[in-house]
């Protein structure tokens, strides 16, 4: 599986950019292993790169355990975590790479992925495979 390290790296400036209340974007592939990782200018992150990375293979982990019931409840469109100071998403792009992210912790998470987020990776979906990149 090789990475298009040029492609994810744009992929993922553009993701932050397309909403002011997205605070961190990881690219993770099958394995929970961060691929890269974006966060907004001037941002005091509240875990290390070592914690974000065990978050990471935590994510997929549970995504894992979830894809067992998609034939009776649908796909999974996305996965979140609602916490006291931000709020963690975990979003399928295929079967070998994944977006976690974290949102402000007052925003409407919904509006975002659905509307901004969730079409964003559609026009790019095709870029995500093994294949590809």
């Amino acid at each position: 599986m090789t990475v298009d390290y040029e492609f994810v790296y744009t992929f993922s400036e553009e993701l932050l950019n397309l909403d002011n209340s997205l605070r961190w974007i990881g690219i993770s592939n099958k394995y929970g292993v961060l691929i890269n990782v974006e966060q907004r200018e001037g941002l005091k992150p509240f875990m290390s790169e070592e914690e974000n990375e065990e978050y990471a293979a935590a994510a997929i982990s549970r995504y894992r355990t979830r894809i067992k019931f998609q034939t009776k409840i649908g796909k999974l469109n996305y996965a979140v975590g609602r916490y006291e100071n931000v709020t963690r998403i975990t979003i399928p792009i295929s079967s070998d790479y994944f977006i976690l992210l974290t949102i402000d912790k007052e925003k409407n998470y919904d509006d975002i992925i659905m509307k901004k987020i969730i079409p964003f990776i559609d026009k790019n979906r095709n870029r995500f495979h093994s294949d590809n990149l």
